[in-house]
């Protein structure tokens, strides 16, 4: 029953709040890309959430450091969540 409850609500959520974006074999190559940068410490998922936002004109927001400050550096605008 609880299951079922948190399930609807998500979805809820999903369908009023949030923009669901495929992603493409393009988006993995602007992700490797961007893990080219490697000073920037990049882990490959965090890359690819940068190169969807990217296409898309995206902000990125995040409770992630490392993945805030390199947001900029790669053209996409981030916010840290306090």
């Amino acid at each position: 029953m609880q299951r079922a409850s948190v399930l609807a609500t998500f979805n809820k959520l999903v369908a009023e709040s949030l923009n669901v974006l495929p992603v493409t074999a393009g988006h993995f190559k602007s992700a490797s890309q961007f893990v080219d940068h490697h000073t920037l410490g990049l882990r490959a998922g965090d890359a690819l959430h940068l190169a969807v936002a990217a296409a898309h004109g995206s902000l990125v927001c995040t409770l992630d450091r490392r993945l805030a400050g390199a947001g900029p550096v790669l053209g996409v605008p981030t916010q840290i969540l306090a």
